[in-house]
């Protein structure tokens, strides 16, 4: 029987072949993981892909401005289904350690991916690899049936032979004459026999391993922003960039988390938190009955929710009701054009770095209005989703000037990959 670890053995043993660097630069490993990222057929009715919510030129997260300038969730594969949470981003996630709790500091559960931390790479040994398996098969994302449907569309795709190339027999698979007819229904489920089936789960395991190479690749994570030639002394800052960073260094204590040491910083620190932000009104899922069945009485317990699907966690579910991943800052502002919108925060309620960098500073120092109100995210804030475990050390009354706040936004757009192309 093949196991996770002989799994990743192999894997590992493989790095030596796969690492033929091809034309674009990436190895031959890294760019079958990008031909699975931005093939369309992965899905159940052949519309979406990977990038569809991670596209490299809306910073690896949602390009939709018209979605993420109302709910900031995407739709899937099934028109009219949409998911929960504003899409993160995919670069950078690589480099997240496996979640694990860790007792210092009073006890926090560090890694994984996912908004909530459930890629937690307890399987595959990493959590990009581990979170690459769940759009496949969610109803509200690609919406596959059944994973041996992803193998068989990678191992018939033009590229296919390209992973039976990097792992022989990974293809030789007895597919039923009715697996295309079946990968087409919600519900189904390929008929395999024992040995088949475990051929094709393990053909799936290295089908994720691909995506998360590509996602750790020099194409993802670049590390060509404005603010890594500055570090390497070879791009200097305008004074409203360099304000902008002793204010993310200082007063904005924005470092506490999105931290920024080291030559190549990734501007998180892996943990979570619960910010206070408002629920956004306009998120389509609660209107998805079927799959929320509490409709607009749903709230997103973030990654206590998930520790409440886990006995070995589930003790801890409570004190981390609301908390979510602190993202990287990298390519925040990044954009396809200018008048783009761009959404943050888990749910997308933020439209603008202004916007959130202002709640920032002002959550517990503005009065509290209703959603819509004249004035809201300027002079007064929505209560938040969840108020329990809400961070009131780190954050909501900062005490910046309009200038500081401007000169934060400005020092984040610095974070940009790509500069000077």
């Amino acid at each position: 029987m093949v196991t996770r670890h002989s799994i990743i053995g192999a894997a590992a043993l493989l790095l030596l072949t796969a690492g033929a660097v091809g034309a674009a630069g990436l190895t031959d490993k890294e760019q079958l993981g990008k031909d699975i990222f931005f093939d369309t057929d992965l899905s159940l009715n052949k519309n979406q892909s990977c990038a569809a919510c991670h596209a490299p030129e809306a910073g690896w997260t949602g390009p939709s401005d018209s979605f993420n300038a109302h709910g900031a969730v995407y739709e899937g594969s099934i028109a009219g289904r949409f998911g929960n949470r504003k899409p993160p981003s995919s670069a950078y996630a690589t480099t997240a350690p496996i979640f694990k709790y860790v007792r210092q500091g009073g006890g926090m559960f560090v890694g994984g991916n996912f908004w909530d931390g459930r890629a937690t790479g307890e399987k595959l040994g990493n959590p990009a690899a581990d979170q690459a398996q769940g759009p496949f098969l969610n109803p509200l994302e690609q919406a596959l049936p059944d994973s041996a449907c992803v193998v068989y569309r990678v191992c018939e795709a033009s590229y296919g032979g390209d992973m039976d190339d990097l792992w022989p027999g990974s293809c030789d698979i007895e597919w039923p004459a009715d697996v295309e007819a079946v990968c087409t229904m919600e519900g189904g489920m390929v008929a395999l026999d024992s040995a088949n089936r475990t051929r094709s789960d393990t053909a799936y395991d290295y089908i994720a391993l691909a995506v998360a190479a590509f996602e750790g690749s020099a194409e993802s994570n670049a590390f060509t922003s404005k603010y890594d030639a500055y570090l390497a002394g070879k791009s200097t800052f305008t004074p409203k960039e360099r304000m902008g960073l002793a204010v993310f260094n200082g007063k904005g204590k924005c470092a506490r988390c999105h931290v920024n040491t080291g030559k190549k910083p990734l501007f998180t620190d892996y943990t979570f938190d619960n910010l206070g932000v408002p629920r956004n009104p306009e998120n389509p899922f609660y209107t998805q009955t079927a799959f929320n069945p509490l409709g607009a009485a749903w709230v997103d317990l973030g990654l206590g929710g998930f520790l409440d699907s886990r006995m070995d966690y589930s003790q801890y579910a409570k004190t981390n009701y609301g908390k979510h991943k602190v993202p990287t800052l990298r390519n925040v502002d990044m954009r396809p054009s200018p008048d783009f919108v761009k959404a943050y925060g888990h749910n997308g309620y933020f439209k603008s770095l202004k916007e959130i960098v202002h709640f920032y500073n002002t959550r517990d120092v503005l009065p509290a209005c209703a959603s819509g109100s004249p004035g809201e995210k300027v002079t007064c804030w929505p209560l938040p989703e969840i108020a329990l475990n809400m961070n009131t050390s780190e954050l909501g009354n900062l005490g910046l000037t309009d200038a500081e706040e401007d000169a934060l936004v400005a020092f984040m757009q610095t974070l940009t990959d790509g500069y000077g192309k």
